[in-house]
């Protein structure tokens, strides 16, 4: 499946999260993710994320599909993190 990754967190916590997701996603934004990754993996990032933000404080959103042709990815300015995901 295909994932966007992004992130409002305490600035104590911005490379924990940070740190977690580079291991499976490609960065794209100061606050972003994208990639494609497994169900099981993504439980993984999930489990690993909710050890490290503020439940109380922090927001973590996800959205994943699991077809790529559904989205079209358009980039207005300089694309920051390169993927070879088409999403």
């Amino acid at each position: 499946m295909h994932v966007v990754i992004v992130y409002d967190v305490g600035i104590e916590r911005l490379d924990a999260v940070r740190h977690v997701l580079k291991k499976y996603l490609t960065w794209i934004q100061n606050s972003a993710f994208e990639g494609e990754i497994t169900a099981g993996k993504l439980e993984e990032v999930r489990l690993l994320v909710s050890q490290v933000i503020d439940k109380e404080k922090d927001s973590v959103v996800v959205y994943a599909v699991n077809n790529p042709s559904w989205l079209e990815k358009k980039v207005w300015g300089r694309e920051k993190g390169s993927t070879d995901n088409v999403l």
